[in-house]
């Protein structure tokens, strides 16, 4: 009995060895990964929220305040650009979901050299944000600008339109800019969605008589709700956080109408040097974020069964 024991030990020893051994390269293997979430977004975080309780100058001693610092209802102008920002969001995410999911019906297609007109549609995505705002300043500009020479070679204006004096004209020329510069991210989202559809499932559909609509409605649309939760969430989390495209097209102009919230926070942090009051508004924000987050997730759920 003693021998058969320690024949049957040794087999559970040697497991056990192999097992730790997995765990610890398994450990070692995503620790870079964790190091990097813990210095690149857990710290700040922190640092946020602990920053958010004091009244934090960019220099000087930093005094706690607590809950005085962190909710400032009284912020008109917080809420005005949190208003805006919600206004340019509901605006410019539909105009990207809705060309997005007709970009990629086009080109989701084998026919021979579709990838250049994939390419050529996300080229634009590879752009700076940055970049793609100067070049549209250069494109708008009403001396040299390309756009309003064009349509005074048409004939469709008698003079040169100065297209940032206005908020609701500055907003139409943001949205579209903000469209041309990231629908093709969305594209290819929700093009790797309807290549992951099984092809049998259409040509059973074929079948029993459906036709491209029925296809495209019963078949389609329901096997890419995860899909479209994705896009929707990451293009209602960057509007919420636009800053570059009106910093530097339009400066917050006309008279503050454009200040997004980001940029207020900005302007609280760097301008006027209140790092505690920006970083409150910043906690502000990423609660709000998190609970459209939640809200779409839930609401777009995939409750597809297979």
């Amino acid at each position: 009995m003693t021998t058969a024991s320690a024949a049957i030990a040794k087999p559970s020893r040697r497991r056990s060895t192999l097992n730790r051994q997995r765990s610890i390269a398994g450990f070692l293997f995503v620790l870079p990964a964790v190091l990097f979430t813990l210095a690149m977004f857990i710290f700040p975080l922190l640092m946020t929220v602990w920053m958010s309780l004091h009244d934090w100058p960019l220099l000087g001693q930093a005094t706690f305040w607590g809950f005085r610092t962190t909710w400032r209802w009284r912020d008109k102008q917080f809420w005005a650009s949190l208003w805006f920002t919600t206004q340019y969001t509901l605006l410019v995410t539909p105009a990207i979901f809705i060309l997005a999911f007709a970009l990629a019906l086009l080109v989701n297609t084998a026919l021979r050299g579709i990838g250049v007109f994939r390419t050529i549609y996300f080229i634009p995505v590879v752009i700076g944000l940055g970049a793609s705002s100067l070049l549209w300043v250069w494109l708008l500009n009403d001396r040299v600008g390309i756009i309003n020479g064009l349509l005074l070679d048409l004939g469709l204006i008698e003079r040169p339109i100065i297209w940032f004096v206005d908020k609701n004209l500055a907003l139409a020329v943001i949205i579209i800019s903000v469209v041309w510069k990231t629908v093709g991210f969305s594209m290819i989202l929700l093009l790797a969605g309807m290549q992951a559809i099984p092809e049998e499932l259409y040509q059973a559909a074929m079948v029993d008589g459906a036709n491209y609509r029925q296809r495209l409605t019963h078949i389609m649309m329901p096997l890419l709700r995860s899909t479209f939760a994705l896009a929707l969430v990451l293009s209602v989390i960057g509007s919420y956080l636009s800053f570059d495209q009106f910093y530097i097209m339009t400066r917050g102009g006309p008279q503050n109408q454009t200040i997004t919230a980001v940029y207020w926070i900005f302007n609280n942090s760097f301008t006027y040097y209140k790092m505690g009051y920006g970083a409150a508004l910043s906690i502000i924000l990423l609660i709000i974020l998190g609970a459209l987050s939640i809200l779409q997730l839930r609401i777009l759920r995939d409750d597809v069964t297979y």
